[in-house]
C-alpha cells in the first residue's frame, strides 16, 4: 500500500480472534492484548472504527444449515457481535481509551444506536467506535457490514484481521508449497473465488476504492506493524 497518511481505518475482527486458544467464547487476556494494540495504533492520531464478528459465540449460517430459520439465526448472530463489542469496549476503557459501541439493532440500555453522523463525530473527538450487530439485516455477513461501514464512514482502508498472515493460493496449513500474495486485485480475488472475505464485501470495497489489508491478529503489536508496513500481509486493491 502507498505511504499516503491514513486518517481513518476500519478494523474488522473475527469473533474467533477473541477466543485465543479456546474453542468457544471470549478469552479476556486475548481481548486485553488486542485492546492494547488498538491503543498503540490510536497514538498515531488516526480515527478508528471496528466491526467484530460473532462466530466465537454463535454462527447464524451454521444454525440455518441445521434447520433454524435463517433470519432468526442471523439475528442471534448479531446479538453475539454485541457481546463481543461490549467485551472489547470494556478492555479499551480499562486502559483509558474512550470508546462507543453503536449497534445497528436498537439496544439503548447498553449501547448507542448506530447513526452515521454521530459515529463520525465520535471519531473526530478521538473516540474509538465499535459498530455492532452487523448491518442490522439478516443475510449479510459482518464482512459485508465492515465494507459498508468503511464506505459510509469514509475510511481510507479496511484492516482485515485473521488467523493467517495474508492470502494464499491454497491453505498454508495443509500445503507447504502454498504461495502467498503480497497484493491481489479485487477482480482476481473474485474470479478465484477466494474465501477470506465474502464476495459482497469485496464488491463494496471495489466499488468504493477501499483497499483491504489482510494480516494475522495473533501477534503482539500487529496493528502498528501493519500500519508502518513491517508486518506480513496481503493487500486487496
Amino acid at each position: 500500500m502507498s505511504k499516503t497518511k491514513l486518517n481513518r481505518i476500519l478494523l474488522k475482527l473475527s469473533g474467533e480472534a477473541l477466543m485465543g486458544d479456546d474453542s468457544y467464547g471470549i478469552k479476556l487476556s486475548v481481548v486485553d492484548r488486542i485492546a492494547m494494540d488498538i491503543k498503540n495504533l490510536s497514538k498515531k492520531k488516526i480515527n478508528i472504527c471496528i466491526v467484530i464478528g460473532g462466530g466465537n459465540i454463535f454462527r447464524g449460517l451454521a444454525a440455518s444449515a441445521d434447520g433454524m430459520d435463517r433470519a432468526q439465526a442471523d439475528y442471534m448472530g448479531m446479538l453475539a457481535t454485541v457481546l463481543n463489542s461490549l467485551a472489547l469496549q470494556n478492555a479499551l476503557e480499562k486502559i483509558n481509551i474512550d470508546t462507543r459501541v453503536m449497534s445497528a439493532l436498537p439496544i439503548q440500555s447498553i449501547c448507542e444506536t448506530y447513526i452515521r453522523r454521530r459515529a463520525i463525530r465520535h471519531m473526530e473527538k478521538g473516540r474509538i467506535v465499535i459498530c455492532a450487530a452487523g448491518t442490522g439485516n439478516p443475510y449479510f455477513s459482518t464482512d459485508t457490514a465492515a465494507a459498508l461501514r468503511a464506505a459510509e464512514l469514509t475510511c481510507d482502508v479496511i484492516y482485515k484481521a485473521t488467523q493467517v498472515d495474508g492470502i494464499y493460493n491454497k491453505d498454508p496449513k495443509k500445503f507447504k508449497n502454498a504461495k502467498k500474495y503480497d497484493r491481489i486485485s479485487y477482480k482476481k480475488y473474485l474470479n478465484d473465488n477466494l474465501k477470506v472475505m465474502d464476495s459482497s464485501a469485496i464488491s463494496v470495497a471495489k466499488d468504493n476504492n477501499i483497499p483491504i489489508i489482510v494480516f494475522s491478529i495473533s501477534e503482539k503489536n500487529c496493528l502498528i506493524k501493519t500500519y508502518v508496513g513491517k508486518n506480513k500481509s496481503t493487500e486487496i486493491s
